[in-house]
């Protein structure tokens, strides 16, 4: 069984063979590229739809697509996905939820102003001071993943409730899978 370092190291040297990949490309970036010019005119298609959206910009050559600001590659905080689950009675990150982890992490190295509070929750099984020891184990467990991914610890804080705020009140196993979690909150 891997643990968050086993797993994490081995996302790094995916990403450094990945990286030299890229070195050992035989495409010469010396040479000019290669450009095809093109009438402005537009197709009949084109044109039906440049109608509708107004003939003076399609007389101008402009284009019915919609500019891409680069510099905003971060997800609005509202749409993002907040919750890291665990395994029974684990405080190890699961792979699934690497693509949480990163989102937040690139979300955190864009902005060093940026605060997040994770807070680790147990289910109800187990006494209240093993699941706060728990809780707080999976809460470092993420923090760790974030600063491993280029946040700042001073960014970070993890904090445990244990069993003290479940997200879903019933005595199932449903429930205690949803229960046993890290949520990202920013602060």
């Amino acid at each position: 069984m891997l643990n968050w370092r086993g797993t994490m190291t081995g996302w790094l040297v995916a990403l450094a063979a990945l990286g030299l990949a890229g070195c050992a490309s035989p495409v010469k970036l010396d040479e000019g590229a290669p450009v095809e010019s093109r009438d402005a005119t537009p197709t009949d298609a084109a044109a039906a739809g440049a109608g509708a959206a107004g003939a003076g910009s399609a007389a101008a050559g402009q284009s019915g697509v919609a500019s891409v600001d680069l510099g905003k590659t971060a997800a609005p905080a509202a749409t993002l996905d907040r919750l890291v689950l665990f395994d029974f009675d684990s405080y190890v990150v699961k792979s699934e939820f690497a693509p949480v982890i990163e989102t937040h992490a690139k979300r955190l190295t864009a902005d060093r102003n940026l605060r997040i509070v994770v807070e680790g929750h147990t289910d109800e099984r187990g006494g209240r001071e093993y699941n706060l020891a728990l809780g707080q184990r999976r809460a470092e467990a993420v923090v760790r993943s974030l600063t491993l991914l280029g946040a700042s610890a001073n960014q970070l804080e993890a904090v445990s409730f244990g069993k003290e705020r479940p997200a879903v009140a019933a005595s199932n196993e449903d429930a205690w899978a949803q229960n046993r979690r890290a949520e990202l909150k920013d602060r």
